[in-house]
């Protein structure tokens, strides 16, 4: 399935603006996930970028963003905590609920794993959340800053080289996150947990696996690493927690799918999404759809026009006419695919239009395509069965459209 990426932004906790990307399905998402980053990475990192794109592959919208002071975000990171970046997850949150719709699914890798099982609880619509190499408590994060410590807790701030960059770290940092109790925060989850965690982490130890399974309730499940590093630098690594991740996420989002299957008709509704100036959010009966208009008409290019769609339903119907008629006649016909063009074209250069029209009408021209050709004695049948198909007829004889108010 073809993704898509856009670049957001959208304020943190501190006022800053904060640089994000939303991999979205070429679909409408079945669901939304947010996907907060280890500490001092970015959203761009390899494993942020396969995961949100495995998750995307299967239906799922993922927001990844850079927290304050990282990455393409505003905001001094030296002013930030444990506590700010809760709540920056926090704000990404909002932004999904008011924008889209609210994260089904909470992801965090390293700090942003226990980040994530901190905020949880705050995000009632999340029926699931999955960690990556995330320690089972914040305290431990301190144990990179090694022999600057003393100087932090001396001074009050101090420069500290992380994975080979500097950044400045202030005693409001410890002491914040001193102050945490993840565990007590997992143990109130009550929603379904995933725990990846490699063996051989020499940076988080996998006992801290061990003592957030055991904090958590049921549904918990523990997926070995084995030899992955704590970054999943291999890109085989990477790739296997994406997997694992989009089958185990599309189990907790399908009981809400087939709820709001349910519930719907065969009818077509189409209502809008909030987002930009025209997209629709399309449903028929189980199946949704995105409409939209060009960007040169001041949408966003995210979906079929209407008048797409009304192509898309000559050409499917011209098909399915075709198909159904060679089945019955026996006929040897190789794949069929049509194209139709429209535009709009004054009455009298329109050649195929009947005697009496005026102004500008309507013109959808259909190319059809055999594979591997046709029988030269059957072109002309081709063509006068495509015009039996039910939506030909509709648009040539006109339709009554009753509207009423709800």
């Amino acid at each position: 399935m073809a993704i898509r990426s856009t670049k957001v932004v959208f304020n943190g906790a501190q006022g800053d603006e904060l640089a994000a990307l939303l991999d979205l399905p070429a679909s409408a998402p079945k669901a939304y996930a947010v996907f907060a980053h280890c500490f001092t990475c970015s959203k761009d990192i390899f494993a942020a970028q396969r995961i949100a794109g495995a998750l995307a592959e299967r239906g799922i919208g993922v927001l990844r963003f850079d927290f304050t002071g990282l990455g393409m975000s505003g905001g001094e990171f030296a002013n930030t905590n444990f506590s700010s970046n809760i709540a920056d997850l926090l704000q990404a949150v909002d932004f999904l609920r008011r924008e889209y719709e609210a994260p089904s699914i909470l992801i965090g890798h390293s700090l942003g794993g226990a980040a994530v099982l901190a905020a949880a609880g705050e995000v009632p619509e999340a029926k699931a959340v999955a960690t990556i190499g995330a320690p089972a408590d914040t305290e431990h994060v301190i144990h990179n800053f090694h022999a600057d410590l003393s100087r932090i807790e001396e001074t009050g701030e101090a420069e500290v080289t992380l994975a080979g960059r500097t950044f400045s770290i202030r005693k409001q940092f410890l002491d914040d996150v001193r102050a945490q109790n993840i565990a007590a925060r997992v143990a109130s989850l009550r929603k379904a947990l995933l725990i990846f965690h490699a063996p051989l982490d020499q940076t988080v130890g996998i006992e801290n696996a061990a003592r957030i399974f055991d904090a958590a309730k049921h549904p918990k499940s523990f997926v070995s690493l084995d030899t992955a590093s704590h970054l999943l630098a291999k890109r085989s690594d990477a790739l296997y927690v994406a997997e694992v991740l989009g089958a185990w996420a599309t189990r907790y989002i399908g009981a809400s799918e087939e709820a709001r299957d349910a519930d719907s008709t065969e009818d077509v509704t189409v209502s809008e999404t909030g987002k930009g100036k025209f997209q629709q959010r399309v449903s028929s009966g189980p199946h949704r759809l995105i409409a939209d208009e060009p960007e040169s008409y001041g949408g966003m290019g995210s979906g079929p026009t209407p008048y797409d769609f009304l192509s898309i339903a000559l050409g499917a119907c011209t098909s399915m006419t075709l198909r159904m008629y060679a089945d019955r006649k026996g006929l040897d016909l190789g794949r069929i695919s049509v194209t139709v063009e429209h535009d709009k074209v004054h009455a009298k250069d329109c050649k195929e239009c009947a005697e009496g029209r005026d102004g500008h009408v309507d013109r959808f021209q259909r190319t059809i395509h055999i594979e591997g050709g046709a029988d030269p004695a059957l072109r002309e049948k081709i063509v006068e069965i495509a015009g039996k198909c039910p939506v030909h007829r509709t648009l040539e004889r006109g339709a009554a459209v009753v509207t009423k108010l709800a």
